[in-house]
């Protein structure tokens, strides 16, 4: 049987968790296993129970609720675990094996640990220590003042745990790490200066010297508003440190690689090869089956990002922006980008699908940054609620890794700015139906444009997925379906698809069937995708003028519009009417091959044909 306080308040045998009923009689056990095998008062309890006045019959509401534990831990067999809850007088004993509690365990595993001496079995201690925390300590109970001074005293020594461990890691000269466990910490607890020096410390160790220094006034400032005092001894001495030059008149962060020495010997220490579901975080998609092409495409987002050609890139800061019409392949263009090149990215790889054209809900940035926080290695009840906080949390996380971020199907760039990372060592891949032109504007992302597929690029898909002697027995109709498909790989996914599933098609026979652009868009699907779906996606994102204005192209002109003719047939305002043909430009529903002139592909023009669909009547 084992008892937690590190977060909520349970019990656990051998049957599962315990049902310990409501916060009032929380309360009591939690103070019975703060005390174990100790006796503990009547008077105690009723404390722990009523944050104001007791009423009048609280001895009697106390013993009902001890008398419901110590039928719960019987039906439990708490005697087979040695465990027993007795009364002793007007005071109650909670007799257990110590180590039943893991509060008590928490303690025995801190205690083992020797940061300085013995860092690399301190790491491995400490984090099993804070393992043990699953929340807030003693969650569930009534925060009484007694019980609420005890939570904050287990918090302490938790933070004591995290910058012990903390400086295990810098003893190992593991900087990035340790700085990693104290961020989301510092955040929570502004102004406690132990922890703030000491991820000074790290900072600084980690090449990071003008972050150190910004936390260092950040705090100074903290200080004088909030209590009227100046920096401590421990804020004082860590600044200090980061303004000494090192030896020879050279500055400590970027002469010495190793930054400043935690080990009490000051004996030079090697790196240790530190794993943990945060140190390099791999987000990524599995990598898109049969891609292929697209040759000079990838070399020129490799340029984008800093890379010399194609050769693995160093991370620059940068913000590549692809674009490109549905179906265009922008997200498997992006994922195989980053496997090829996720060697050069050491710090990890994060990805998120923004949902922005996926026809329903789109990705919220605060649900982002959690799931990137996790990944970096920030307990979940350590994530602040504010998006602006999760934010910054974020950036400082990643500001001394190099890190690639891929954010896929983005649909504006107020969705995209709080994902940016920070720091010149990060790159950045945006994927989008819209040009995003907000995000070129003021992040400098430089955009970089995916058109269709050229016949033998798009003959060589269709051999991927059919076999290379099926599409070699009629090259001629590979070559036409190509067309049809107008070069888009999901319409050649799809067409490839209906051929997978009747063998005995001929490609000609598949070619014949597509001419008809009756069932064209029908054909070019499968299951839920398809380019018909993903065009209604990116039409769903249109204001009710543009929609009729798309519909108006489909129906009333050629694939070939001038700006001028389409608003004297609908009798609009030119500017009006040319503003609209932009933004449908901005979605890539349609392309501006010259001023004022504009194309649209034979497959959106189908899909521009089609009746809007009905909404369901009551």
């Amino acid at each position: 049987m084992e008892f937690s306080l590190l977060g909520p308040v349970t019990a656990t045998a051998a049957s599962g968790e315990l049902p310990l009923g409501p916060a009032k009689r929380r309360s009591v056990l939690a103070m019975l296993l703060l005390q174990p095998n100790t006796t503990v008062s009547v008077a105690q309890l009723i404390d722990s129970v009523w944050e104001d006045a007791p009423p009048a019959h609280a001895r009697t509401v106390v013993q009902g609720h001890v008398s419901r534990l110590r039928a719960t831990l019987a039906e439990a067999g708490a005697d087979a675990y040695g465990v027993s809850l007795a009364t002793h007088g007007s005071a109650y004993l909670l007799r257990l094996p110590e180590r039943a509690v893991d509060t008590y365990r928490f303690g025995e595993l801190v205690a083992r640990a020797r940061p300085e001496e013995a860092p690399s079995d301190a790491v491995g201690l400490l984090r099993e220590a804070l393992g043990l925390w699953h929340g807030p300590a003693l969650t569930g109970t009534v925060l009484t003042p007694s019980l609420a001074a005890a939570a904050h005293a287990l918090d302490e020594r938790r933070l004591t745990a995290v910058e012990a461990l903390a400086r295990a890691y810098g003893a190992l000269g593991a900087h990035d790490h340790a700085a990693a466990v104290l961020l989301p910490e510092a955040v929570g607890h502004p102004l406690r200066e132990s922890l703030v020096a000491t991820l000074m410390l790290a900072l600084y160790g980690a090449g990071r010297q003008s972050e150190a220094i910004e936390w260092f006034h950040r705090t100074r400032r903290l200080l004088a508003d909030d209590l009227g005092v100046g920096p401590g001894e421990a804020l004082r001495t860590a600044y200090a440190h980061m303004l000494t030059p090192a030896p020879g008149g050279a500055p400590g962060p970027s002469g010495d690689a190793r930054g400043p020495r935690w080990a009490a010997d000051g004996a030079d220490r090697p790196r240790a090869s530190l794993t943990g579901p945060w140190a390099t975080p791999q987000l990524l998609p599995r990598r898109p089956a049969g891609f292929l092409g697209r040759d000079r495409e990838l070399a020129g987002l490799t340029r984008l990002l800093g890379g010399p050609g194609a050769a693995p890139v160093p991370a620059a800061g940068e913000v590549a922006l692809v674009t490109g019409p549905a179906g265009v392949g922008k997200s498997a263009f992006a994922a195989h980008w980053a496997h090829v090149h996720g060697d050069a990215f050491p710090g990890g790889r994060l990805y998120a699908d923004l949902r922005g054209f996926s026809g329903g809900e789109e990705a919220q940035p605060c649900e982002v940054l959690r799931e990137f926080l996790l990944a970096l290695g920030t307990p979940g009840d350590r994530i602040p609620a504010s998006p602006q906080a999760a934010s910054a949390l974020y950036r400082s996380l990643v500001a001394g890794r190099q890190v690639l971020v891929v954010l896929d199907n983005a649909r504006s760039s107020a969705q995209v700015r709080p994902l940016l990372p920070a720091g010149a060592r990060c790159a950045t891949i945006v994927t989008s139906r819209s040009r995003l032109d907000g995000l070129v504007a003021t992040d400098s992302a430089r955009p970089l444009r995916l058109r269709s597929l050229g016949t033998e690029d798009g003959v060589a898909l269709l051999g991927t997925v059919l076999g290379p002697d099926r599409v070699a027995e009629d090259p001629d109709a590979a070559a036409e379906l190509v067309a049809l498909c107008d070069g888009l790989p999901l319409a050649l996914r799809a067409a490839a698809a209906q051929l997978t599933a009747r063998p005995r098609w001929r490609l000609g026979r598949l070619a014949a069937a597509l001419r008809d652009e009756r069932q064209r868009l029908a054909l070019l699907s499968a299951e839920d995708t398809g380019v018909a779906a993903a065009l209604r996606a990116s039409a769903a994102r249109l204001s009710e003028d543009d929609a009729r204005l798309l519909s108006a192209l489909g129906t009333g002109f050629t694939r070939v519009v001038d700006a001028s003719a389409v608003a004297e047939l609908a009798g609009a305002d030119p500017d009006v009417t040319r503003y609209g043909l932009d933004r449908l430009a901005e979605m890539h529903l349609v392309d501006e091959e010259a001023t004022g002139r504009y194309v649209m592909s034979d497959l959106v023009k189908l899909f521009a044909q089609r009746p809007p669909p009905q909404e369901p009547r009551d």
